[in-house]
């Protein structure tokens, strides 16, 4: 009975990670939630110290407290206020911003050194309302030939390998979002854009959410899919087998099967 409640209602969902984000499946994943937690921290560390500061306030200035007019423009006001802006500014909001830049160039924009990594995985994702069109090069290394592989909202991914993303769009403004892998990509029309991740070996079976972050029209809320991590062996036997099912599919005069550009290098 268990087993046929499971495979009805599906895999019950893996445990969030720090202030309630969802499982994270990336390897660089930690960085973001770092950034996060951190920032939530120190959100809740200044709102207990303006909790404290108000309610002193309440208990020291009470109806017997004789009011004093003060513009704040002494010396002494300014010094204090000052040095205090000065602190929250460097410890919060410095912090925050140079480690999240170190992150997001070492890591996230990096397009460079993913594309150098060897053995990536090359995707270009376009969307319209309202779906998720995946194209992977066959044997060649080329798109837009007859052994492309097309998936529509059903993306396969080795692990523990750069996965490159080039999106776009052919109606409006979409905006391709994996939660689990902390990453997210607006698709537009007439141009594309870049992203990249890698799944941890750990998530080798397990299958996340691909969701639309831009609201694209009536069924944006309908516009998801699904993103599957396997190993490397089965992930190339899949492109293996699905490459040649598109090689005996493939119809040149189809052209609006043929969506697919030349590969943007760096």
């Amino acid at each position: 009975m268990t087993a046929i409640l499971a495979l009805a209602l599906g895999a019950p969902p893996k445990p969030e990670t720090g202030f309630g984000m969802p499982h994270d499946a990336s390897i660089d994943g930690h960085l973001i939630d770092w950034l996060i937690n951190v920032t939530s921290g120190f959100v809740i560390i200044l709102f207990v110290i303006m909790c404290v500061w108000m309610l002193y306030a309440a208990l020291k200035h009470g109806r017997d407290h004789q009011a004093e007019y003060d513009h704040g423009s002494s010396k002494h006001s300014v010094t204090v206020a000052l040095v205090i802006s000065a602190i929250i500014f460097f410890v919060v909001d410095g912090n925050l911003f140079v480690n999240s830049m170190v992150d997001l160039s070492k890591a996230f924009w990096n397009h460079a050194d993913a594309e150098a990594m060897g053995s990536v995985v090359r995707i270009e994702v376009n969307a319209h309302q309202w779906a998720w069109d995946a194209r992977y090069a066959g044997a060649d290394g080329q798109f837009g030939t007859a052994d492309d592989v097309v998936t529509l909202n059903d993306i396969r991914v080795p692990a523990e390998t750069p996965i490159l993303i080039q999106l776009a769009s052919v109606d409006v403004i979409h905006s391709f979002y994996l939660p689990n892998f902390r990453v997210k990509q607006d698709a537009m029309p007439g141009m594309v854009n870049r992203m990249w991740f890698r799944a941890k070996p750990e998530e080798i079976g397990n299958s996340f959410d691909i969701a639309c972050a831009q609201h694209c029209g009536t069924n944006h809320y309908k516009m998801k899919g699904t993103l599957t991590v396997l190993s490397k062996e089965d992930y190339a036997k899949w492109l293996q087998d699905q490459a040649a099912v598109s090689t005996r599919a493939y119809d040149p005069n189809d052209q609006e099967a043929h969506w697919g550009w030349k590969w943007k290098e760096i």
